[in-house]
């Protein structure tokens, strides 16, 4: 086994991890509630950028609603940034021997 071989490896591999965060942090996404009424951007990093509210949500005294709906369009946001998240990662590791279940980066 040549050491420098595997850690010349290790390097691209950390170098190749690094430009995916960043990659993963650059990314927004955009996730939904109440068909579309309610929108929330996040960030690869999970911070929101950006909400959108129908105006029509604002027709009577449907508070709760409105925040229901934010909260449910945050959490579907915030699962896409982890689906997406998980796949860019994945597509770096293909063919990698890395036991199921070791998070990345090391």
């Amino acid at each position: 086994m040549d050491i420098g071989k595997i850690m010349k490896q290790a390097g691209e591999m950390q170098a190749k991890v690094a430009e995916m965060q960043e990659k993963i942090a650059a990314m927004e996404v955009t996730g939904e509630a109440g068909a579309g009424m309610v929108k929330v951007t996040l960030n690869g990093k999970g911070y929101v950028s950006a909400v959108a509210i129908d105006p029509q949500l604002f027709n009577g005294d449907d508070r709760e609603v409105v925040e229901d709906l934010i909260a449910a369009a945050v959490n579907d946001a915030r699962a896409k940034v982890d689906t997406q998240s998980a796949e860019q990662m994945k597509s770096l590791t293909e063919g990698l021997p890395i036991p199921p279940g070791m998070k990345m980066p090391f």
